[in-house]
């Protein structure tokens, strides 16, 4: 990697003064360690976002428009809809919030306890058009300035969670763009460099932590208060913390060799265990473009794969101990064609009125959201009840807003205030079923 670049790299990913290697040190907010007389004054705002409830978000997200719609619970309802005959892909029983429905068998291998937390949205993108890529990640125009959802919520969650950054971290090809700006691509190959080569600046986290600790403790027992000082205390964390916790990190990126799905979760893991950034954001694959797809193979192999993925990436946050905080979401541009009328079972054409989305976290109700319902020869999601979930005729959410309200309802449930989520997104409701109960 050239110097400039890991200049640049280092900077993005720590800022000034090394602020972020500090505070993954120390224990410390980012905040606190860069103006600590700020704490002396007053406490800090988080204005956007409930603090007790913020979580981090993995966004998996492509222009692809996979078929992650087609094997999912609801798409098995219907004798016309087609699936790949593969054992991976026959039709399952699975609970979901008390209620049992059939999915593909991929979806029914994940833990009871990923599973208890895992909602499926079935909604609209309203194109099947690659290139509208950046338009559904904004809704489709629902959220104010053109902003996407995810930097909306980033912006939101940032102060909450004390994060070096405020925008998204990007680690595999998405075009992802905060108030305007394209974000720059980290690869894991780039991040394993950066972060665990010759000269590591993990090696340091010990010596860095000692520093800080020693300069806050003796300012805040000169001016601070009580309870100013109990803040050193309740985040501050010992010296064999951080020495775990480099030997955790550094044991992690040194298994990175590529950008498979398991080493952009080890990316994912680390960049929020350094509380770079309230977003990471990168692609796993359900079956790509599959147009041809002889005997959905191509599918049943990548559904496959990605639901192991989703499995293995809990592995990596329970290990890095952020298991309850982080809620995990799977989106794409548009879904695929379902129905035997449209087209014959070798593969899938584009569907903009059907996707379902993935979201799992904790404070998510195991849940099915909407449904699908027959118009002409396909099939597409349903208006939504926001009380109870459920698709029909007459639902409050109609089908022209579900997009939207799969925003608000993810917002909802990573803490963002629903006073921010009404004013920044214009339309859809907060589906309550998808939520636990506060």
């Amino acid at each position: 990697m050239q110097p400039t670049r890991r200049h640049a790299l280092l900077s993005g990913l720590f800022g000034a003064g090394a602020v972020g290697l500090r505070a993954m040190a120390s224990g410390l907010p980012a905040w606190l360690l860069a103006s600590p007389r700020s704490v002396l004054a007053e406490p800090r705002l988080c204005p956007g976002a409930d603090p007790a409830t913020a979580q981090y978000i993995v966004y998996v997200t492509d222009d692809d428009g996979d078929p992650l719609n087609a094997n999912v619970p609801g798409t098995y309802d219907f004798p016309d809809i087609y699936h790949s005959a593969d054992v991976r892909m026959a039709p399952t029983v699975m609970n979901l919030g008390g209620r049992q429905y059939t999915a593909a068998r991929a979806w029914a291998t994940l833990d009871a306890s990923l599973l208890a937390r895992a909602c499926f949205f079935h909604h609209g993108t309203y194109t099947i058009n690659h290139g509208n890529h950046s338009k559904v990640l904004q809704l489709m125009g629902a959220v104010r300035q053109k902003e996407m959802l995810i930097s909306l919520l980033a912006k939101n969650l940032a102060p909450c969670l004390g994060t070096i950054q405020t925008e998204p971290a990007v680690i595999s090809s998405n075009l992802i763009t905060f108030q305007g700006r394209v974000l720059p691509v980290l690869s894991p190959p780039d991040l394993a460099t950066l972060l665990a080569g010759p000269s590591s600046p993990l090696s340091n986290l010990q010596r860095l932590r000692d520093a800080d600790m020693n300069r806050l403790n003796a300012l805040f027992k000169k001016e601070g208060t009580s309870s100013q000082r109990a803040i050193l205390d309740q985040y501050g964390q010992s010296q064999s913390q951080a020495r775990e916790l480099s030997t955790l990190l550094l044991d992690n990126l040194s298994g990175i060799k590529g950008s498979t799905r398991s080493e952009l979760n080890i990316a994912a893991a680390v960049l929020l265990k350094m509380n770079v950034s309230p977003v990471v954001a990168m692609s796993y694959s359900w079956g790509g473009d599959n147009h041809s797809d002889n005997g959905l193979l191509t599918e049943a192999n990548e559904t496959s794969a990605s639901v192991s993925a989703i499995a293995n990436l809990w592995t990596r946050l329970r290990e890095f101990g952020l298991a309850d905080r982080v809620t995990f979401v799977a989106q794409s541009v548009f879904g695929r064609t379902l129905s035997r009328k449209v087209r014959s079972p070798s593969g899938r054409d584009h569907h903009g009125n059907h996707h379902c989305s993935v979201i799992i976290g904790p404070r998510i109700r195991s849940s099915v959201i909407g449904g699908l319902e027959l118009q002409g020869i396909e099939y597409q999601a349903q208006a939504i009840y926001s009380q109870s979930g459920q698709g029909g005729i007459g639902g409050d959410i109609p089908f022209a807003d579900t997009l939207g309200a799969m925003g608000k309802t993810l917002g909802a449930a990573v803490g963002v205030h629903r006073s921010v989520l009404d004013s920044q997104i214009s339309q859809g409701k907060v589906v309550e079923a998808a939520l636990q109960s506060p």
